[in-house]
């Protein structure tokens, strides 16, 4: 369960603002939306591997060196 707590003299729009922030680090809103409607089998399996292919390729991006400026 997520909760602000306002700070003396803090208006609401900041904390709503930290309320939504602190939803999104939690992942909840992504859980939400994937259990609003039903994904087929092979569209979740599809969708994961595709995930873990753009991660791999970011992993590879970053332990290679930077290219050079000239």
């Amino acid at each position: 369960m997520t909760t602000v707590i306002l700070k003396p003299d803090e208006p609401v729009e900041v904390a709503i603002r930290r309320f939504r922030r602190s939803i999104e680090s939690t992942g909840l809103i992504k859980e939400l939306r994937a259990r609003t409607a039903y994904e087929k089998p092979t569209t979740e399996r599809k969708r994961k591997k595709a995930m873990a292919v753009a991660r791999l390729r970011k992993q590879i991006r970053r332990s290679m060196p930077p290219k050079k400026q000239y």
